[in-house]
């Protein structure tokens, strides 16, 4: 008689999870621009806060779509120290974690299962142009999502040249050094 008013209990109670749950899942909510009568201004949508930027606005899509006559400059830019100095502290923010911080295409997220995007160091992208790498940058490509939102437009073409740098560093051969500089590296004395 016990184990038969156990198991009663026991499907009521599991009967009553059952709503709980399909109430979970259906829960009352407006309608895209719907009226409501507990607003005062009979709105559902409310208005947005002071400050706040909608998606679609900000510095970045109107560079980035040719709003406002603005567009991003195409072409190279001119390395300076500083421009790769700001290359290098928004590629380690921004690529580093799937690039790596050589741009070998093994970052640590990598090493977390995610899929290692290509090293900068091969043939396609050592000789891709920078307005590409910009592109990528600024659209994304393959599993690598956009970054127009999060980096501005001279920034990208900052990481661009940054990446040339890398790109650099480990293809360079003794005749990119200059003449009175070879000596030391060579073992020879100056």
């Amino acid at each position: 008689m016990q184990r038969m008013a156990a198991a009663l209990l026991l499907g009521a109670t599991l009967a009553g999870c059952e709503q709980a749950v399909r109430d979970m899942y259906v829960q009352p909510r407006y309608q895209t621009l719907q009226a409501s009568a507990r607003q005062a201004d009979g709105r559902a949508a409310r208005p947005l806060e002071p400050g706040t930027i909608p998606h679609s606005s900000g510095v970045a899509a109107e560079v980035s779509s040719g709003r406002n006559g603005q567009s991003m400059p195409a072409g190279p830019v001119p390395y300076t120290a500083e421009l790769l100095q700001r290359g290098r502290v928004q590629f380690d923010i921004y690529c580093a974690p799937c690039h790596g911080p050589d741009g070998d295409g093994d970052g640590y997220i990598t090493q977390r299962g995610f899929p290692h995007p290509p090293s900068y160091h091969i043939d396609r992208l050592r000789h891709a142009s920078d307005d590409w790498l910009v592109e990528v940058i600024t659209n994304g490509y393959g599993a690598m999502y956009s970054f127009a939102d999060r980096v501005a437009p001279a920034d990208r073409r900052a990481i661009a040249a940054y990446i040339r740098a890398l790109q650099r560093s480990q293809h360079a051969s003794i005749d990119d050094v200059p003449e009175a500089q070879r000596a030391p590296l060579l073992g020879r004395a100056p």
